[in-house]
């Protein structure tokens, strides 16, 4: 893979589709087809959720570095119903937002608003973790040390249920590699 993939943004490139928008309704205004390309945009949106509507059979943990008023911090959220579409829900203070699977094969999303920028990972938890590393994952969170290793310790990613929708290759994991390798 090797870079980000964007699953939907809300400012998509108009100019990329400039062309085809006035071959296909040359007699509408350019402010029209603006605003016929934003509507598309909005209604591929609610599309990509419907397709993305399966059930993890865990809840989806979110990671979020909210960039507030009074300056940058650490929480997260518990996705409970597990169904993946439910991550792609904008705040109600989002000027313009972007979802998008990393190169570590990551789901992530980054919110502007108007006191920043807000980004989040999503995860999906696993089986068995303990209560106790679950908290302890949590507090660490909360009090901006989390480490990678904890956040991977209790959750997988999300961007492979992501690729198994839109057909595209993720890199294996680094501990799966090491696994392989040592086969």
């Amino acid at each position: 893979m090797g870079k980000e993939i964007t699953i939907w943004t809300s400012e998509p490139d108009y100019e990329e589709y400039r062309a085809a928008l006035e071959e296909d309704m040359p007699d509408l205004s350019e402010e029209d087809r603006i605003a016929i390309f934003r509507q598309g945009n909005i209604d591929c949106l609610q599309f990509q959720k419907e397709e993305m509507s399966m059930r993890l059979g865990m809840p989806i943990f979110v990671v979020a570095e909210l960039g507030l008023w009074n300056g940058k911090h650490m929480a997260y959220k518990e996705i409970e119903s597990g169904v993946l579409s439910d991550c792609f829900e904008p705040g109600k203070d989002t000027l313009s937002i972007r979802w998008f699977v990393d190169e570590k094969g990551d789901l992530r999303c980054d919110d502007i608003h108007h006191d920043g920028v807000n980004h989040y990972l999503y995860r999906v938890l696993k089986h068995d973790v303990p209560e106790a590393e679950m908290d302890y994952l949590k507090n660490a969170i909360c009090a901006g040390v989390a480490l990678q290793s904890d956040i991977d310790r209790c959750t997988e990613r999300l961007g492979d249920a992501v690729s198994m929708v839109y057909g595209f290759e993720l890199p294996q994991p680094e501990r799966q590699k090491e696994r392989g390798q040592a086969r």
